[in-house]
């Protein structure tokens, strides 16, 4: 199954949304619950959410090659 989960799950709470993945609480719980379309659906809206939330992008492959690559 497809995810946008980067294993960097700090909610914040004022925008109510994950700072890895950028999705909602509700996304998150619903997830394996959600139709194939509508996880395309959240994860097509996922960039925008993001750069309107001001959300680096964050990719859970930095993080396995460490700090130095």
């Amino acid at each position: 199954m497809k995810s946008p989960c980067v294993k960097v799950c700090i909610m914040d709470p004022e925008r109510d949304v994950c700072m890895g993945c950028a999705r909602t609480l509700e996304e998150i719980a619903l997830w394996g619950k959600m139709s194939d379309l509508e996880r395309d659906t959240v994860m097509l809206a996922l960039p925008a959410r993001r750069e309107r939330l001001e959300i680096p992008q964050v990719s859970f492959e930095d993080d396995a090659h460490g700090p130095e690559h």
